[in-house]
């Protein structure tokens, strides 16, 4: 336990366009150096050729439905029991898991090939809707890892 005070959560301020939290979110975790309206104007945009790309469906149920389709259930935590360390499965908190979804989202993203930001977001959620790209098969690798250490399910915390 830590002697110090507990840590409080910031709230975050719902995004201007879309009026969601999880934009807003997204968007933080998209910035660098500071610089927020270049990560609004690239994710913004990205939402605009995704309502492009996918006609009938609303933008922001797509990054919706994308992020949930990225969110793991399971991941391996590391635990060291009599000088061996095991990979323990664990559930991951609903928070983590929104987390880490973005974190994928935006890393993958940045990885693609196209020659604009925008534009590989904008794949990226797209593949993500339709349950494919790397941010999934990153989900994938990590239940996987949590299957196949399902024999030390018991070390958990």
């Amino acid at each position: 336990m830590s002697r110090r005070k507990a840590s409080y959560k910031r709230e975050v301020i719902p995004d201007p366009v879309y009026k969601d939290v999880a934009i807003s979110k997204f968007i933080n975790m998209m910035m660098v150096d500071g610089k927020k309206a270049l990560a609004q104007t690239i994710l913004y945009s990205a939402l605009d050729d995704l309502k492009a790309k996918i006609p009938g469906e609303e933008p922001l149920a797509i990054f919706k439905k994308a992020l949930e389709n990225v969110k793991p259930a399971l991941e391996v935590r590391s635990r060291r029991v009599g000088g061996a360390t095991y990979q323990v499965p664990m559930d991951v908190r609903p928070v983590r898991k929104t987390t880490l979804a973005m974190r994928w989202l935006v890393d993958y993203s940045r990885e693609r090939g196209e020659k604009e930001m925008a534009l590989r977001l904008s794949g990226e959620i797209m593949d993500a809707f339709n349950n494919r790209g790397n941010a999934i098969k990153k989900k994938e690798d990590v239940h996987r890892m949590a299957e196949a250490n399902k024999a030390f399910a018991h070390y958990r915390w």
